[in-house]
């Protein structure tokens, strides 16, 4: 039986047009029509969150008081879309109509792409305080070692949190960027100014648990049901290094290359989610995703814990030329009862559909929907139950009529459930769901699949935005009395 609650999430890369928009400068209908599209297809794939990165640089893909409009929507830094709309908004307001979840992903610390080409917008950061920002390969961060800088990040964030009925602020594996080889992180001023006396790696750290710190509780000071999840690299430390690390070799590490030391944040609670990165397949060399998945699955700490995966890798080497190789490591990851389900990169890799990967989420693995996992430490109390008012045969099928006396506004949807006659009324059974409606002021469902002269018993449970589950109604029952369905609402 597939799981009744799972996390199934895909990431949406706004950075270069990996995702969306398909290229810099599409109309605004044309950006909502790609959008709607991709939305639809992640419906049908049976995905109930998107993780949608509203942050690539820091510019923005909403009107900001702090950074410029993304160039990656408009073509030029600084321009809005024209005819104007909002586009966080949109998707916001897309995706939960669709009853997804959905989490803004946000860069902190990269400022310029390419800055010997980059056209950047008078009123970016980087121009405003430049003293900020270091200068790595290509690319222009923010010094992290800078309080300033942790601030105005951190303000940036909580502005969204405010504004946007985002679920949750997610941010991925870059911290410190990744090393170039020969060349260290150039924050030798800052150390200076800020290292007290630490090894660099120490201090370097401490200033990353700093903004973890601070942006946690920014978030759930403004929204106190705000996620914050964090997408690390797929090795926290070696065992090399560390007798708790992995035994794996011949790979960056989160704690020692990016200073990112995500296990703690777990383990103290700072975060409410991980989802490590393990784009790397069974049996691999070096970085096995089977030893990963178990290690990662060891160190939820109580929380949550998603696991990436890389459908973009599919096809593209000896060991990812198998079609069983992604049904393979969700399995793996369904069997670990600490984990609760998988993020997928990237939104391409669904309109591909490389070796039947996405039938394979539609007609198996997701082919019945799921609710998303609670966090209890958030939030868990359930709304009040629902009960049915109201049946009728259409030529389409049975129109359901429910309705409930919440009037808190703490429910979101609803969970809608068929059993056939002498069926136990069994909940756990995710098989059994007809659907997840939208909460609506009169709610109603048009069961299609509905045989006239066949009895069922249905059931309908209301959810709040944490996915925290109702009693559940008094049945609607039927019987058939001289060829025809009488429905009954009562106990």
């Amino acid at each position: 039986m597939p799981p009744k609650r799972e996390f199934r999430a895909v990431w949406i890369a706004t950075v270069s047009n990996i995702d969306w928009p398909s290229r810099k400068g599409l109309s605004t209908a044309e950006q909502q029509r790609e959008l709607i599209e991709l939305l639809n297809d992640y419906q049908r794939d049976g995905i109930n969150a998107v993780i949608f990165q509203v942050r690539p640089a820091s510019d923005a893909f909403y009107p900001s008081p702090y950074e410029p409009w993304s160039e990656y929507l408009t073509g030029a830094q600084g321009r809005a879309p024209s005819p104007y709309y909002d586009p966080l908004e949109f998707m916001i307001t897309e995706t939960h109509k669709r009853g997804m979840e959905f989490h803004a992903w946000f860069n902190p610390y990269r400022a310029v792409i390419n800055y010997r080409t980059a056209r950047i917008a008078p009123n970016h950061i980087s121009i405003l305080q430049p003293q900020w920002f270091v200068t790595y390969g290509d690319n222009k961060y923010f010094d992290p070692g800078i309080p300033e800088a942790r601030t105005y990040v951190t303000n940036v964030i909580r502005d969204v949190v405010r504004r946007y009925d985002i679920d949750a602020v997610h941010f991925d594996d870059y911290f410190y960027p990744y090393r170039i080889a020969n060349r260290d992180f150039p924050d030798s001023r800052s150390y200076r100014m800020y290292g007290r006396g630490k090894n660099v790696a120490d201090w370097r750290r401490s200033n990353v648990d700093t903004i973890i710190q601070m942006l946690g509780t920014a978030i759930k000071a403004e929204k106190p049901w705000v996620k914050f999840g964090i997408s690390p690299f797929g090795v926290w430390r070696s065992r090399d290094k560390d007798p708790d690390g992995t035994p794996t070799t011949g790979s960056l590490t989160n704690y020692d290359d990016l200073y990112a030391d995500v296990i703690k944040w777990q383990r103290l609670g700072w975060i409410d989610y991980l989802a490590p990165q393990l784009y790397w397949e069974f049996g691999h060399r070096l970085v096995p995703f089977e030893v990963l998945v178990n290690w990662w699955a060891e160190h939820a700490y109580g929380r949550h814990m998603y696991i990436g995966h890389a459908p973009y890798r599919i096809g593209s080497s000896a060991g990812w030329r198998s079609p069983q190789e992604m049904p393979r490591q969700i399995q793996a990851t369904r069997a670990l009862n600490t984990i609760q389900g998988s993020i997928f990169y990237s939104s391409k890799s669904f309109a591909d559909n490389p070796l039947g990967f996405t039938d394979s989420l539609r007609n198996h693995f997701y082919r019945y929907p799921a609710l998303r996992p609670t966090m209890p430490w958030l939030d868990d109390v359930a709304p009040q139950a629902p009960y049915f008012i109201d049946a009728f045969e259409r030529p389409e099928g049975l129109e359901i009529h429910w309705s409930d006396d919440d009037t808190s506004g703490q429910t979101r949807q609803y969970v809608l459930y068929r059993f056939d006659a002498q069926q136990p009324a069994n909940l756990n059974d995710p098989t059994k769901i007809l659907a997840i409606v939208p909460q609506m002021p009169d709610p109603v469902w048009m069961d299609r699949t509905y045989i006239k002269g066949r009895v069922y018993t249905y059931v309908v449970t209301a959810l709040d935005r944490m996915q925290n589950e109702s009693l559940q109604s008094y049945p609607l029952w039927m019987e058939i009395i001289g060829g025809r369905p009488k429905f009954h609402f009562d106990p």
